[in-house]
């Protein structure tokens, strides 16, 4: 699937709110929907991702936005804020949610 595919709620909830901080994080969770079937499965890997940046040690960090180090603090507060997002979404049954497509 495609960013395109995803619902209003997600797109804004995930992708906006990463690029916020960094066009690198954005570009991660925009790659991650290639990998997915439906909005579905996007929200729990998005998720994964997410605890997985949240635990991830300095240098893989690096590795991880490709050099462009990340303030810890900023990306810990906007990894909660996804995670955050990831669960109102999930509380919206999906013919409620709005899709441009």
């Amino acid at each position: 699937m495609d960013t395109d595919d995803l619902s209003r709620e997600t797109y804004e909830g995930i992708l906006i709110q990463a690029e916020k901080l960094t066009h690198d994080l954005t570009l991660l969770f925009g790659v991650l929907s290639g990998d997915c079937k439906n909005e579905t499965e996007y929200l729990d890997k998005a998720e994964k991702l997410t605890s997985e940046i949240m635990q991830a040690e300095d240098w893989e960090l690096d590795d991880l936005f490709w050099g462009n180090s990340q303030e810890k603090e900023k990306l810990e507060f906007t990894c909660i804020k996804i995670l955050e997002n990831i669960e109102k979404v999930k509380t919206i049954p999906i013919e409620k949610r709005k899709f441009d497509f």
